[in-house]
């Protein structure tokens, strides 16, 4: 049965790193298969473990917030730009959830792009220096996917060892 258990586990687990990169909350479901492993097998994985690796989403989910503006401002955006960057990330990425799998991802890119874009030009800025301010944020956001990911896979890793050991 533990074994079974266990099986179950790693495909949860294996699926919810594919729902990060697309926008889905892919490591609070991890989390929930981890306390749900927890309350299944008394004593598998600490609450040490599940305390840290919340942690860890925690931080990857601030880090995919704050590195849009922050990339924003790299390339020259104003403060007002990186705001529209992370709330037109937000706006787009709730807008594309309609369609399936890649619509939050793309909704979210668009978003950061044409939140920073508006917010710089309307500053008063000129297209090229909105353009480049936005292209900013756009790479922000795919700097921040790619390190939600990475936390994902340890995130995955720590749990299936917690779970195992």
């Amino acid at each position: 049965m533990l074994t079974l258990l266990v099986l179950v586990l790693a495909i949860v687990l294996l699926v919810s790193l594919f729902l990060i990169p697309v926008g889905l909350p892919g490591l609070w479901i991890m989390i929930a298969a981890a306390i749900g492993f927890t309350f299944l097998v008394p004593g598998s994985i600490s609450w040490v473990t599940i305390g840290v690796v919340v942690g860890l989403a925690l931080g990857a989910e601030i880090l995919e917030f704050t590195l849009g503006a922050s990339f924003t401002r790299k390339y020259g955006g104003s403060p007002r730009a990186a705001w529209g960057a992370i709330i037109g990330g937000l706006v787009g990425a709730f807008v594309g959830v309609p369609v399936p799998i890649v619509g939050p991802v793309i909704g979210g890119f668009l978003g950061a792009f044409g939140g920073a874009l508006a917010a710089e030009f309307s500053r008063g800025s000129g297209v090229e220096a909105s353009t480049q301010a936005a292209t900013g944020a756009v790479i922000g956001r795919a700097v921040a996917a790619a390190i939600k990911v990475a936390v994902g896979l340890v995130v995955a890793a720590w749990v299936l060892v917690a779970a195992v050991g």
